[in-house]
């Protein structure tokens, strides 16, 4: 087992070239998450000095494979620009005076190799986003295209257990290459770090990271591109989800949630961010309906909303035993109640989209 202060003082032994004191004393190291025989953390840096700080990055990952018992090591180079100054409006904070007004979208390279990027998100957590995100990916392979999974939701990863899968993935010049399970390419944090483990970062570092896993990662090649990438966003939509957003290409989004008010309240919030980032909605799904929560309330919502329904999910214990071990139902039972509302839901993905 490697011992935290080891990886502490290894980092520190590193010379920061701004001002010349170790990694840590200069704090540049967040996030530091030290367990058994594996370290992660990223080297928040300005954007300014991203290009200068590549060394670093590689002589801290190398110091840190050098410790005695260590075997999988993650240094994620994070980089924001730092905020310019600007002039105080009376009575307002410049919070309050950008709150709700519509932000541009911040222009950022597409994933190489990849032909379409869709966003699956939620206004909330707990309604099954991340299942269904899964399950959609599966049904889109099933369709015989080519298609990676992002879990872009850094607090809470949980595709390596749906996935059944783990371990840190691999590098090959400078790219990640991504695991692959049930015929889709993923990556998630959570192949990073063990899965009780907290990712204790800030809003500018997760964005950051999520971002690079995003385009840094091996999705398709030249001869074999991908044809669509899925991203299971964090749920509500905040900083994270916000930046996110801004950054990142999406060719549509598709929001989850159960019939209930409380959920569909917060869809529409959703729905209100995609609209402000010049991101179409391609739809809503409604999860867990026919059960404690209700039924129909998601589609009266589309109605109202004027986007598409795509479909409805019944609380169905396959789905959360599927999940539970690995094992997406729609890729163990393809002929299942649950693959054929997937597999019309994909249909409607696909046409929306011009796959």
């Amino acid at each position: 087992m490697v011992e935290r202060t080891a990886v502490i003082a290894a980092l520190d032994a590193i010379i920061d070239p701004v001002s010349g004191q170790g990694l840590v004393a200069a704090g540049l190291v967040q996030g530091l998450v030290v367990a058994d025989d594996r370290a992660g953390f990223a080297l928040e840096v300005d954007r300014s000095q991203a290009a200068a700080y590549a060394p670093v990055r590689d002589a801290a990952e190398a110091a840190l494979k050098a410790l005695p018992g260590m075997a999988r090591v993650s240094v994620i180079l994070t980089a924001e620009a730092k905020p310019a100054a600007a002039p105080r409006t009376a009575g307002l904070s410049k919070a309050a005076v950008d709150q709700g007004r519509a932000k541009a979208r911040v222009a950022t390279d597409r994933p190489a190799h990849v032909r379409r990027v869709l966003a699956v998100a939620s206004g909330k957590g707990g309604v099954g986003k991340s299942t269904v995100a899964l399950n959609l990916a599966a049904a889109l392979a099933a369709r015989g295209l080519s298609v990676g999974i992002l879990d872009a939701d850094v607090y809470g990863p949980s595709l390596p257990t749906m996935l059944g899968i783990s371990g840190q993935p691999a590098y090959e010049d400078g790219a990640i290459v991504p695991h692959v399970a049930h015929g889709l390419k993923a990556m998630s944090v959570g192949l990073l770090t063990k899965m009780d483990d907290a990712m204790i970062w800030r809003g500018p570092m997760a964005s950051q990271a999520i971002t690079q896993m995003l385009t840094q990662t091996r999705w398709g090649t030249e001869e074999a591109p991908l044809d669509v990438l899925v991203v299971d966003l964090p749920p509500g939509t905040g900083d994270v989800q916000l930046t996110l957003i801004q950054k990142t290409p999406l060719d549509g989004a598709v929001i989850v949630s159960t019939p209930q008010e409380v959920a569909l309240a917060d869809a529409r919030r959703a729905h209100t961010l995609f609209q402000r980032v010049n991101v179409p909605t391609l739809g809503l799904i409604e999860n867990m309906s026919g059960s404690v929560f209700g039924q129909g309330g998601a589609k009266a919502e589309a109605e109202r909303l004027s986007i598409p329904f795509l479909g409805d999910m019944p609380l169905d214990a396959a789905l959360r035993e599927g999940g539970d071990a690995g094992r997406p139902p729609v890729s163990v039972d393809p002929l299942g109640d649950i693959a054929e509302r997937f597999a019309v839901i994909a249909g409607r993905i696909v046409a929306a989209l011009d796959l």
